[in-house]
């Protein structure tokens, strides 16, 4: 009968005595290997209540290393927690700019003036220049699409281009 006593941990004394033992050491060790910023003290408190949580089925033998296991996996989860808000909280700031609010209704205006010349262009002139100009694709490429020629592609966007720049200054 004594030894099922053995078996586990969840015996309050056997719990107490165990707290005693290790506490100091658990924190310590967390503290040497993770700093003082993610409250090894805690991680540590944390670790006994998981270990209390599982008395069961821990043996006393295998206690010590359940629970520096538990608190090394708590501090390990921790920083990852750290990285993914500091990674959140750059991805935040990147949103903000310093940009003038009157650079800002330019930009827009000049990007309605942009949308309006394009939208006057002949509709060969606008496939040419946006397939080139915005699909990235080159003359050669479009002119194969368009089963026309690579010169008749460049006339096409170079009178996009010209057309463009008298729309855009007139407006």
């Amino acid at each position: 009968m004594s030894k099922n006593l053995h078996k586990d941990i969840c015996d309050k004394s056997r719990f107490e005595a165990l707290f005693k033992q290790h506490a100091k050491n658990l924190h310590d060790f967390l503290y040497y290997k993770f700093g003082d910023r993610l409250n090894p003290e805690d991680k540590a408190q944390e670790a006994f209540i998981k270990l209390w949580q599982n008395c069961e089925k821990v043996t006393p033998s295998k206690a010590k290393s359940f629970l520096f296991t538990i608190a090394n996996n708590l501090m390990l989860n921790e920083v990852a927690h750290q990285k993914v808000v500091l990674k959140h909280q750059k991805t935040i700031t990147s949103h903000h700019t310093n940009l003038s609010p009157e650079f800002l209704m330019e930009e827009d205006q000049y990007r309605q003036k942009l949308e309006k010349a394009i939208s006057n262009l002949t509709e060969a002139q606008r496939v040419a220049f946006l397939m080139n100009r915005v699909e990235g694709k080159r003359f050669k490429e479009i002119a194969s699409l368009l089963d026309i020629s690579t010169k008749a592609v460049e006339k096409r966007i170079y009178g996009a281009l010209k057309k463009l720049r008298q729309d855009i200054e007139e407006l």
